[in-house]
């Protein structure tokens, strides 16, 4: 298949800079209490909407390749759509199928880990994220796992927590593992021994991304490894005393571990066999690194390192092949508008800082590590701050457009592309007014930014990959007011969204070129590949989804 692009007929496209800025999380509700996005002053993202076209997009459910409509999007998935112009089955529904016809159980990597176990009377560990948010996992998967092993005669299993409170309730930890203690007592016996074995909240331990906070995983290291670390019977009196004692959510719970007599029950030693059993790659690299690594990892001391079968659920890096077994393969994305630009000779800049660097890198190029071209592609990443988000709600934006005009006005790159991670990671801390902060803080950017567009003769198209900071309280769907907590605040909102998001052309040259097609609910993320590359004076190929413009 010939990669690179055939010019548009009758429009030789935009003459200075084309921008995509990718606002992480900013979705489109109702303007209510709940709304951090319509709650904040934006003078400039409220002109924007009023006075140049702008269509609505889906960002969620099927509309990004996740099982059904009732799934939020998140932002890998978000900028896979957007990077590669289609739609691709996802993670959660790859995992499922592969579950649903036994493919699963029936892969060598399965057979591996099993048989493992078997030979050396040894304990299949499970860690991953404890919860049916079906972002980076679902219970179910695990508990799918859980039947067959038994069924395929493993004796000894123990499973290690990672309490979510971020992609479902911020406070429903007991309502997943009081049932999953249920569950587990059901399976138990003939031989047959399951136990949650440590735990702890997700941003507390294990689930660091990009390489921000290397501690987060050596946390999680003692905790499931080598079992240190504060004792409890189970996991419910670990979640009790905790909420008790430190007054946070579920995703900040300290960590903790399962002990009878002093004793902790499920360490990971020789022989053993560890499935990470999240799908979606980001959080569950650097803690397949620290099990994979050899004597040259240094990213912290890990004590010991147990001789153990390590598979992740998915390949969580394809380029770098991390970790080296796994369970299900992941989607091949392909044809990507990174790979076509490259191609077709388009020179380009992807920023963002750590947090979301790797979303306009890795996810946008359909999890891929690396570029397509060292002379055509440049990647800039502006170190996060390593504090909690709320603290810092501003987080870099300031500094992520420094850069970017810098870049913008080189004239070294026809197309960019930047993202602010503010209103997705302020938002998940459930704190309204930071998250409306957030907001503001990013506004201030988008003056700035579309002046540069301006001056450049360029254009800019503003959307984002997912709803969050758009509804920051859980939301009563009869009465459409947010739950009240017993004394009487509002119950916060951790996760995503089902909200569609803006998608903003911001034009003050071109326009008579083109129409802006009418917005019938049709548009998802996935057209806007094909949307950039009509800007850029280029046909789309044909196996993108349609562009959201019209060439005269």
């Amino acid at each position: 298949m010939n990669k690179s692009l055939n010019k548009l007929n009758g429009f030789d496209g935009v003459k200075g800079p084309v921008l995509t800025v990718v606002m992480d999380g900013v979705g489109l509700a109702p303007d209510t209490i709940s709304n951090a996005v319509a709650g904040a002053y934006t003078p400039t993202l409220d002109m924007l909407m009023a006075k140049y076209p702008m269509v609505t997009l889906k960002a969620h459910g099927t509309a990004v390749g996740l099982p059904s409509d009732d799934d939020m999007g998140n932002s890998e998935v978000g900028h896979n759509a957007l990077g590669s112009g289609q739609v691709f089955a996802q993670g959660a529904k790859l995992v499922s199928n592969s579950i649903e016809s036994k493919k699963m159980f029936a892969s060598s990597t399965w057979q591996e880990l099993i048989s493992n176990v078997k030979n050396n009377g040894s304990t299949l560990h499970f860690i991953g994220l404890f919860s049916d948010g079906n972002v980076h996992s679902h219970i179910d998967h695990l508990k799918a796992m859980l039947v067959e092993a038994k069924a395929q005669g493993v004796n000894n299993v123990r499973i290690h927590i990672l309490i979510d409170g971020r992609d479902v309730g911020e406070t429903s930890a007991l309502e997943y593992i009081l049932p999953f203690e249920d569950f587990l007592a059901s399976l138990n016996g003939d031989g047959f021994d399951a136990r949650i074995a440590s735990g702890g909240g997700r941003m507390k331990i294990t689930m660091d991304r990009y390489e921000a906070n290397w501690a987060m995983v050596d946390l999680g290291w003692k905790t499931h490894v080598l079992g240190e670390g504060r004792q409890f019977a189970c996991a419910a009196d670990a979640v009790n005393a905790y909420r008790a004692e430190y007054k946070v959510i579920d995703q900040d719970l300290p960590p903790f571990v399962i002990a009878e007599n002093g004793t902790p029950v499920g360490t990971i030693n020789d022989g053993d066999s560890v499935i990470f059993y999240n799908f979606r790659g980001d959080r569950s690299i650097e803690i397949s690194k620290a099990f994979e690594g050899g004597a040259d990892f240094d990213k912290f001391d890990r004590v010991r390192v147990p001789n153990v079968v390590y598979a992740g659920m998915l390949e969580y890096d394809g380029d770098l092949h991390i970790p080296s077994k796994y369970l299900v393969n992941p989607p091949e994305i392909t044809n990507t508008l990174g790979e076509y630009l490259t191609n077709t000779g388009v020179s380009q800049l992807a920023i963002s800082e750590t947090q979301k660097y790797g979303h306009v890198t890795y996810f946008w190029n359909g999890n891929k590590s690396g570029k397509f071209s060292e002379e055509l592609e440049t990647y800039i990443e502006i170190p996060s701050d390593v504090v909690p988000f709320e603290q810092r709600p501003w987080m870099k934006c300031a500094e992520i457009t420094d850069k970017l005009i810098e870049c913008l006005e080189s004239g070294k790159y026809a197309y960019l592309r930047v993202n602010f991670p503010n209103g997705d990671m302020v938002g998940h801390t459930g704190n309204l007014a930071a998250t409306r902060c957030s907001m503001e803080a990013l506004d201030l950017q988008l003056k700035r930014i579309i002046d540069v567009v301006d001056k450049l003769h360029g254009v800019a198209l503003i959307t984002a990959d997912h709803g969050n900071a758009d509804e920051m309280y859980e939301m009563d769907k009869k009465t459409k007011q947010p739950k009240p907590n017993k004394d009487g605040t509002f119950k916060s909102k951790t996760s995503h969204t089902l909200n569609p998001v803006p998608c903003i052309i911001y034009d003050n040259f071109y326009s008579e070129n083109y129409s802006v097609k009418a917005d019938n609910g049709q548009f998802g993320l996935a057209n806007v590949a094909a949307t950039m590359v009509n800007l850029l004076g280029y046909e789309a190929p044909e196996v993108w989804n349609e562009s959201i413009i019209e060439v005269k």
